[in-house]
């Protein structure tokens, strides 16, 4: 995390500042954790799925590539889910479908 931290960082234009939304893994709110300067870390409430939709690409992912099979190896679990990614990749329109919240539309 501090690694990608660093690397939005840099990223960032001087002079600007950078909010990033993060869910509540572990490793995201961190008392250990190293934020730089120009970035503050905005933490999402627990539990809450529709507020983070890369977590419904995750399950759809689960769901329809990744579920009911045994990995021979930690190489065949990350083939696996690169497999799964790259399909992912090549269907913009699910990943539209899957994360769009109508709700963040209403006026």
């Amino acid at each position: 995390m501090v690694l990608h931290l660093e690397e939005v960082s840099r990223a960032v234009a001087p002079g600007a500042h950078a909010v990033l939304m993060v869910d509540q893994a572990g490793w995201h709110p961190s008392a250990d954790l190293t934020v730089p300067d120009n970035i503050t870390l905005l933490p999402l409430p627990a539990k809450c799925p529709e507020l983070n939709p890369v977590e419904n690409i995750w399950q759809f992912m689960r769901d329809n590539w990744l579920s009911n099979r045994i990995f021979q190896s930690y190489d065949d679990i990350v083939d696996h889910c690169c497999h799964a990614w790259n399909k992912l990749i090549d269907q913009p329109w699910t990943i539209m479908s899957i994360g769009l919240r109508e709700w963040a539309y209403r006026r």
